[in-house]
């Protein structure tokens, strides 16, 4: 039996960690392992080739992917959709591991309901707003990414006695701008989720200052798009000098965490075990309190991810 695995969207730590395992997890079993190169595009165009184990040989500290990702328009055609599915059968595979988020979902839900496709994915994504899981592959690597800027940023804010701003990633879902508020103790956190509540925060911060506070950390999801608002809204209302960081795609690289490659290593054991043992399943790997398990593609793409109510819950202190 032939497996392949493709990268499709954005990058996030984690991706090479799981690359390696399928490939030798895949020989492991006595299956030949295939590579996708170029995400969606790739498979259109039929960059399909064997993967050997000297392919992924020291990746695992990697960031990135090594057979690379990307979007494609032309997925939204059925005549390129059918190109894929028949470059997949030219190579004889059987199934198809998809390293990806809520957009890639969505085309491999859109492949598999016109072909007979044996598909699992593994949530990937830094943004962590697939339903039904906890978490994603790099998202504890962008988290710790941010931490360590945030540290960095407060050293200035604190000398210089100035408000800073700082823009994470996370598309409309705010989970890394929420926990990156939470464990850097910034004084204000915006996101999709929650509403702004300018006149509690004004007054917590008029009352701070005048007991000796001379610097605000401010988190802002991307998602909410306020963060030229609320560095004006600092400078009008505090007074204070307020400068802006958007720490951008920074926050996709870098050599993943522990958490994140045992996560992927987890994630890609269990879904080529699934594969190797199922016909036309199209599942999506999750992990929920602790525990692995699998979800329809359907019901995670028509359902919305929402951030834990607990989550949200802590934001308040920081009223």
């Amino acid at each position: 039996m032939s497996l392949a695995i493709i990268c499709s969207g954005g990058d996030a730590p984690g991706m090479n960690p799981a690359i390696k395992k399928f490939v030798d997890y895949v020989y492991e079993k006595g299956e030949t392992p295939y590579f996708v190169f170029n995400g969606l595009d790739g498979l259109i165009d039929g960059q399909i080739s064997p993967a050997k184990h000297k392919d992924v040989a020291g990746i695992v500290h990697r960031g990135g992917a090594i057979i690379r990702s990307s979007r494609s328009k032309r997925f939204y055609e059925y005549e390129y959709r059918k190109k894929a599915y028949e470059n997949l059968r030219k190579h004889d595979i059987s199934g198809l591991v998809m390293l990806g988020g809520d957009g890639s979902f969505r085309a491999m839900d859109r492949l598999s309901s016109e072909f007979e496709l044996n598909f699992v994915g593994i949530p990937t994504t830094i943004d962590n707003d697939i339903y039904g899981t906890d978490t994603c592959i790099g998202v504890d690597t962008a988290l710790n990414v941010i931490r360590d800027a945030l540290d960095k940023i407060r050293d200035t804010a604190s000398t210089f006695s100035r408000a800073f701003v700082v823009e994470v990633m996370g598309r409309e879902c705010g989970y890394l701008a929420a926990v990156s508020a939470i464990t850097s103790g910034a004084e204000i956190c915006l996101i999709p989720e929650a509403e702004f509540n300018k006149s509690v925060a004004l007054k917590h911060l008029k009352k701070e200052i005048a007991e000796g506070r001379n610097y605000i950390l401010s988190i802002v999801s991307e998602g909410t798009k306020m963060t030229a608002e609320l560095a004006r809204w600092l400078e009008k209302e505090i007074g204070m000098e307020t400068r802006i960081t958007v720490l951008g795609h920074i926050q996709r690289g870098g050599s993943p965490t522990v958490n994140d490659r045992m996560l992927a290593f987890e994630f890609t054991v269990r879904a080529v075990d699934h594969l190797l043992g199922s016909k036309n399943s199209n599942k999506v790997m999750v992990i929920e309190h602790g525990r692995y398990g699998m979800r329809e593609i359907e019901e995670v793409v028509e359902r919305k991810y929402r951030i834990d109510p607990e989550l949200l819950g802590m934001l308040n202190l920081l009223d």
